[in-house]
């Protein structure tokens, strides 16, 4: 960044803003542990020249930051300290390697820095009580580092309304949507002093209110700081609102902490406020705000934080968009206008306000989720989602009245890519993920030609020892309603082609995941014991369009819960699962459907295990993240508005209709979905006299990232499978 664009970022330090905290250096010892079995890397960041990685290794037992040589097997940890790493990102000028941290596994997550040699660790945001934040990106000098950071604000407060992400200086284009040690313990829980919720039968009174966006697949806007719609969001449709809000504050933050921290944006009652990019003159700032479902792209002007231009954009990886090097074109991921998401060029004037739009790169049926600029801007790397198999590609960034050069493909050892950076000023360096092994990290030093990093373990050694790992295999059940679904069938080995085989059906979470071909210890665990898994992806999930993503809105989430029983009659009908011996488990948003299958559904399942699931919607919302209840309410419905569609969604609305064993799991730190959703149904089944357990586990939150706690985790489901469809 020139000098006098670095001027623009230099401002006056708010009392509230984040201020840099020098730590000691991180514990444990300073070579690499050595190499144990079943370990993963993921989430590379390359240094400026492309010659070293920084990457998150769990082959000590716990996502931490490792640093390595592209070009030889030298690697070690950099942070050993306990807390999980999430995010990478090395600075342009070298000097420095952001990352975010989880302590105690919570989502109350931390930005740290620390220097490429392992010293000067120092905390950047998210230490204050009650705060997290994340990364954004470096500006173009690696003299600051956008951070958000989330602050709650409290019942009745909405901060000031004099920084919030609010009014633009002109018209906007309004977004329109429509087109110690853990153990089972039998007792548990007692002591607790809150009640267990509601438990009484669906409200035969409700009734779908036709005026709901949910109904018509529009989300609701977030609230400014005023309390009133943003002007550049959707429609608010009335009703009250959640009674905690989270203030959500974009900065600049220099890592030597010379200069205070500069204030981008600012929005109360957000869900998500990630700064993805910053032009090279310091002008313009790239953020992606908005509930899932209702992403945007906002084009701000540093100076006066003023809004300039917004676009709707696609669910799934944050890093939506980069400026071109004059910033007066923005390349964006976008699913403007469109079924599935595709590379956009939205031309821009020297305020940054939109001039024009261009497709550079779309594909049909198939979503672009993944992409990086590389050769100093002049071409981009592209990641096709098809059918869940990743297809990349290179492809030159043309002028507007250039010639289109066709792209160059990009051949892969394996099934996903789960990560794309630029590493050098021509390499590109990508995690992939497959069938046959746990994330590794692939370096790409002419973008073309894709080579494993020594120090990225074979593919056997990512997976525990015995039978090889299954290659699933694509299957598409059709709905009821004649919605044709997806997902993947794990065979056990050893069973007979036309032998019914007892099975679990595996939910993930979301709802707008997508089930992927990769490796699973959980079904690796499973189909050790003789079980099949089949993965469906159900109306809500990704990768199959936005009419599919959007269809289980509103009421349409009983619709949702039919595909599971569906789902069953398929692999049912098709010889491969045994009607008698099944199964039904999932996590966060899987666990919720997995608890309502087994009550819309009774009889159809042996057995159920929720991990991190909703029980009850309505204590959900009143527990859960600020930000992720904002998020939320276009999904499922609006806490207050909508009580009653959330009532009658509530698997604790329906508890009598539970006749089967349940497992429960959770993370003791979980801030997402918080434990009392296992705890409360788990006490509503025992005191109908069923048999329920639940397993906490201490030191994780909404994601199990320690390997002795994955490992507890998946042996006590296996074990409770196993022993219910023996």
């Amino acid at each position: 960044m020139a000098a006098d664009a670095r001027n623009r970022l230099i401002g006056e330090r708010r009392p509230d803003a984040p201020a840099v905290r020098h730590l000691p250096a991180g514990t444990g010892p300073p070579d690499a542990p050595p190499p144990g079995t079943a370990h993963a890397c993921w989430y590379p960041s390359a240094d400026p020249e492309g010659e070293r990685i920084a990457f998150v290794c769990d082959r000590g037992g716990s996502p931490q930051l490792w640093v390595g040589q592209a070009g030889d097997d030298r690697a070690r940890p950099l942070d050993t300290a306990p807390d999980p790493v999430t995010e990478v990102a090395w600075s342009p000028d070298g000097r420095w390697i952001a990352y975010t941290v989880a302590p105690g596994g919570s989502g109350h997550t931390r930005v740290l820095c620390v220097r490429p040699d392992g010293s000067d660790r120092r905390v950047l945001a998210g230490a204050a009580p009650g705060t997290s934040a994340y990364l954004g990106c470096w500006v173009g000098d690696g003299s600051a580092l956008a951070v958000t950071v989330a602050e709650p604000v409290g019942e009745g407060e909405t901060g000031d309304t004099a920084g919030h992400l609010g009014e633009p200086t002109e018209p906007v284009e309004p977004v329109d949507r429509r087109d110690s040690r853990d153990q089972m313990d039998p007792t548990y829980p007692t002591g607790h002093t809150y009640e267990t919720g509601p438990t009484d039968p669906p409200d035969p009174t409700y009734r779908p209110d036709p005026t709901h966006p949910a109904e018509h697949g529009a989300p609701p806007a977030l609230l400014g700081a005023d309390g009133r719609p943003l002007r550049h969001g959707g429609p608010l449709q009335g009703g009250g609102r959640p009674p905690a809000r989270d203030r959500l504050g974009a900065y600049l933050i220099d890592p030597d902490g010379i200069r205070p921290p500069v204030l981008l944006a600012e929005e109360s009652a957000a869900a998500t406020l990630r700064v993805c990019d910053v032009s090279g003159d310091g002008r313009l700032a790239l953020l992606r705000r908005g509930p899932r479902g209702g992403r945007e792209a906002v084009v701000i002007r540093v100076a006066d934080r003023a809004v300039v231009c917004a676009l709707p954009v696609a669910d799934g990886d944050p890093w939506i968009g980069r400026f071109s090097a004059d910033a007066r074109t923005l390349w964006l991921r976008s699913d403007h206008d469109a079924e599935f998401a595709a590379l956009l060029a939205v031309d821009l004037d020297e305020d940054g306000r939109r001039t024009g739009l261009r497709e550079i790169a779309r594909r049909a049926a198939q979503d672009l989720e993944l992409f990086a600029l590389v050769e100093n801007g002049r071409r981009a790397a592209l990641v096709w989602n098809a059918g869940g198999i990743s297809e990349a590609e290179t492809l030159a960034l043309p002028d507007p009245e250039a010639v289109r050069v066709p792209p160059r493909t990009v051949e892969l050892d394996h099934e996903v890519v789960t990560r794309l950076a630029a590493a050098g000023p021509h390499g590109l360096v990508a995690a992939l993920a497959g069938s046959q092994r746990r994330p590794g990290i692939w370096h790409l030093a002419d973008a073309s030609t894709a080579l494993r990093t020594p120090w990225t373990a074979r593919d056997a050694d990512t997976v525990p020892p015995g039978p090889p790992p299954v290659r699933p295999v694509p299957t598409r059940p059709t709905a009821r309603d004649g919605l044709r679904l997806g997902g993947w069938y794990h065979r056990a080995p050893g069973r007979a082609p036309g032998e019914p085989a007892p099975c679990v059906i595996h939910l993930h979470g979301g709802p707008e995941e997508q089930e992927r071909p990769v490796f699973d210890p959980l079904y690796h665990e499973l189909a050790g014991r003789g079980l099949d898994v089949f993965a469906p992806d159900v109306r809500g999930s990704s990768g199959w369009g936005r009419t599919f993503r959007d269809a289980d809105l509103g009421e349409g989430r009983f619709a949702a819960i039919d595909d599971v029983a569906d789902c069953v009659a398929h692999v049912v009908e098709a010889g491969l699962a045994d009607i008698r011996r099944l199964a039904v488990m999932g996590h966060s948003y899987g666990g919720y459907l997995t608890l309502a299958s087994l009550v819309w559904h009774p009889g159809l399942f042996r057995t159920g295990v929720t991990v991190c699931g909703m029980s009850d919607l309505r204590t959900f919302f009143a527990t859960t993240e600020p930000w992720l209840a904002e998020s939320a309410a276009h999904k499922y419905g609006h806490p207050v508005r909508d009580r009653a569609l959330l009532r009658a969604l509530s698997p604790m609305s329906r508890i009598d209709a539970l006749g089967v064993p349940l497992l429960a799991v959770h993370g003791a730190h979980d801030t997402n979905v918080p434990p009392r959703e296992s705890e409360q149904i788990v006490r509503a089944a025992r005191a109908r006299g069923h048999e329920a357990e639940l397993l906490l586990l201490h030191g994780e939150g909404h994601d199990f990232r320690r390997a002795d706690s994955r490992r507890l985790f998946r042996r006590t489901a296996a074990d409770w499978i196993e022993k219910r469809l023996a």
